[in-house]
C-alpha cells in the first residue's frame, strides 16, 4: 500500500514539475536601432500623423491603378504560394501540439501459424500450432524539461512568421504593380514626346532641304538635320522594347500570360499625379507595421525556442509505458477462441527512464548550433530594421527631390521651346546657322524627356515610401489566405479538418508589435 502511495505521489510530482519548468532561454526583444525622426523631417512635403496605409494607391486617384491592384490580389500566383505556406505552418503547428499528448497509441492483432523444428524435442502432439493475440500499447513521454512545449512555442511563432511573410508578399505585390503601372505611363509619355519631336525635326529638315535647293544653305545642314532626326526616331523602338517588357512583367504580376492586358490599361495615359504631401509617421512605426520586420522577429523567437528543445536532450527522459492484451493458441486443451477469455489477459504498466549521457558532445554541440542560429536570427532582425529605415529614407528622398527636379525641368522646357522657336525664325532669315537650330531641338527633346522621367520618379518615390512603410497588407484582413477554388481543390484531396474553415486560419493579432504580443496559440487549433 505504501509503495502504491509513493508511486502515485511521484507521478503527480512529475506532472506538476513538467507543467511549470522549461529549459532554455525565453525570448526577449533585442535592442533595436531606430532613429527618432526621418532625415527630411523639416520638409513641408511630409506629415507625421499615424496612418496604416491600407490602400495607399488611392492617393493617385487613378481607377486603372486601383483595378490592377485588386486583380493582382485575387490572381497573383506568388501570393497564393505564400498563402499555402501559411497552411503548411498551420499543419506543422498541429503536429507539434499532437506530440504533447501520448506519442504512441497502437492497437495490434495477429494470427500466426508456427512450426517447431523436428530436430528439437517437443511436448506437443504436433510440431505445428496456431496462435492469436490482441493488444494495446501506449507510451507517453512526460514533458519534464519543457521540450515539447518549446516545440509548440517554436511552431506557433513559425506559423505567425508565415502570416507575416504572406503580408510582406502582399506589400511587395502592391508596390510592384503600382511601380510597373507608373513605368508604363512614363514610357508611354516618353514615346509621345519622341514622336512629337520627330514631327518637329521633320519640319526643320524640310526647311534645310528648301534652303539647300535654293542655294542659301549647304548639304551639311541637310545631313545634320537627318542625323538628329534619325537619332530621335531610334529612341522610339528602344522605348517600345521597355514598354512591352514592363507590360509583360505586369501580366505576370496579375497572374496572366504575357500580352493579355487587353482593356485593363484603357483610360487616361498620363503619368499618375502624386499628392503634394505624404504622411510618413515616425521610424518607430515600422516595428509594428512592416511585416518583414515582424517575420524576422518571429523567426528569431521560433529559433530561440529551438535552443530549449535541443537542451532538453541533455536530461533524462521519463516515459509512462503501458501494454494490455490477450494471447491464445490451439496447443493442448486451449483454442484460438480463448483469446476472448479473461484468463488470457496480460498487462504491464510503469515508468521508464532513458538518458543519453554518453553522447560524445553531440547534444551539447547541437545546443550550441541552435544558439548560433538564434544569434544569427537576432542580427538579421536588427539588420532588417536598419534596411527598412533605409528604404523609407530612399523613397522620401526620391519623392521630394524629384518634385524639385520637375519644377526646374518645367522651366527648362519653356526656355527650350522659346529658344527653338527663335532659332528657326533666325535660320529662315539667315541670321543664325543651322547648328543653332539643331542644338535647340536636342535641348528641347532632352528637357521634355527628362521632365517626363522626373514626373514618373515623383510617383515612384511615393510608391517606394508607402511600400517601405509597410502599407498594403491590411487589405487581406477579413479574407482567406487562399481563394475559395483552391480551398475546394485541397478539401477534395485531403481531410483538412478545421484548418480550411473560413476565419480559423487567421491569427489572433496579426498587426501587433512583435512575438511578445503574439505568443498565444491562434484561435481554432488544427486537428491532428
Amino acid at each position: 500500500m505504501r509503495y502504491k502511495l509513493r508511486m502515485t505521489i511521484g507521478v503527480v510530482l512529475i506532472f506538476l514539475i513538467s507543467g511549470c519548468f522549461m529549459v532554455g532561454p525565453d525570448y526577449k526583444r533585442p535592442s533595436t536601432p531606430v532613429a527618432a525622426k526621418w532625415n527630411e523631417s523639416g520638409d513641408d512635403s511630409l506629415k507625421y500623423s499615424r496612418e496604416e496605409y491600407r490602400d495607399w494607391w488611392t492617393v493617385f486617384n487613378d481607377p486603372v491603378l486601383t483595378r490592377l491592384i485588386d486583380l493582382a490580389y485575387r490572381q497573383n500566383l506568388s501570393l497564393r504560394t505564400a498563402g499555402v505556406r501559411v497552411l503548411e505552418s498551420r499543419a506543422q503547428l498541429g503536429i507539434a501540439i499532437g506530440e504533447f499528448y501520448p506519442q504512441q497509441q497502437v492497437a495490434t492483432a495477429s494470427v500466426s501459424y508456427n512450426r517447431i523444428p523436428i530436430s528439437l524435442p517437443y511436448l506437443l502432439n504436433s510440431n505445428t500450432y496456431w496462435t492469436d493475440s490482441f493488444g494495446l500499447q501506449a507510451a507517453w513521454e512526460i514533458d519534464l524539461w519543457g521540450k515539447l512545449r518549446r516545440a509548440i512555442e517554436s511552431a506557433d511563432d513559425a506559423f505567425l512568421a508565415s502570416v507575416a511573410n504572406y503580408d510582406n508578399a502582399l506589400v511587395t505585390l502592391t508596390g510592384d504593380v503600382a511601380s510597373s503601372y507608373v513605368q508604363i505611363r512614363t514610357i508611354e509619355t516618353q514615346i509621345a514626346i519622341a514622336r512629337d519631336n520627330v514631327e518637329r525635326q521633320k519640319t526643320a529638315l524640310k526647311i534645310a532641304n528648301s534652303r539647300f535647293r535654293y542655294g542659301t544653305a549647304t548639304k551639311r545642314d541637310v545631313y545634320q538635320a537627318e542625323n538628329v532626326l534619325g537619332a530621335t526616331e531610334a529612341t522610339i523602338p528602344q522605348l517600345t522594347i521597355q514598354l512591352n517588357q514592363t507590360k509583360n512583367s505586369l501580366n505576370v504580376l496579375l497572374g496572366m500570360p504575357p500580352g493579355q492586358l487587353g482593356d485593363l490599361l484603357s483610360g487616361p495615359t498620363k503619368i499618375p499625379t502624386a499628392p503634394v504631401s505624404a504622411t510618413v509617421g515616425v521610424p518607430a512605426d515600422l516595428l509594428r507595421r512592416r511585416p518583414d520586420i515582424r517575420a524576422a522577429e518571429l523567426q528569431a523567437a521560433a529559433q530561440c525556442a529551438q535552443i530549449g528543445y535541443a537542451k532538453a536532450d541533455l536530461f533524462p527522459t521519463f516515459t509512462l509505458m503501458g501494454n494490455v492484451g490477450t494471447f491464445a493458441s490451439d496447443v493442448g486443451r486451449t483454442s484460438l477462441g480463448d483469446v476472448f477469455q479473461s484468463g488470457t489477459l496480460a498487462y504491464s504498466a510503469g515508468p521508464t527512464l532513458q538518458w543519453n549521457f554518453l553522447n560524445y558532445g553531440q547534444i551539447t554541440n547541437n545546443v550550441r548550433l541552435q544558439d548560433a542560429k538564434f544569434q544569427e536570427a537576432l542580427l538579421n532582425y536588427q539588420n532588417t530594421i536598419l534596411t527598412a529605415q533605409q528604404d523609407v529614407e530612399n523613397g522620401i528622398t526620391v519623392f521630394i527631390e524629384s518634385r524639385h527636379q520637375t519644377d526646374f525641368l518645367s522651366q527648362s522646357v519653356v526656355a527650350a521651346e522659346g529658344a527653338l522657336r527663335i532659332a528657326i525664325i533666325q535660320y529662315r532669315q539667315g541670321i543664325a546657322d543651322f547648328t543653332t537650330v539643331l542644338t535647340a531641338e536636342q535641348n528641347l527633346y532632352q528637357a521634355q524627356n527628362s521632365q517626363a522621367m522626373a514626373m514618373g520618379s515623383i510617383a515612384l518615390g511615393l510608391i517606394a515610401t508607402y511600400r517601405a512603410m509597410g502599407g498594403g497588407w491590411q487589405i487581406r484582413e477579413g479574407h482567406e489566405f487562399i481563394p475559395e477554388k483552391t480551398r475546394a481543390e485541397m478539401t477534395d484531396r485531403t481531410n483538412w479538418g478545421t484548418i480550411l474553415t473560413p476565419g480559423l486560419s487567421q491569427p489572433k493579432a496579426p498587426g501587433l508589435p512583435g512575438p511578445q504580443d503574439q505568443m498565444k496559440p491562434p484561435v481554432g487549433l488544427p486537428e491532428f
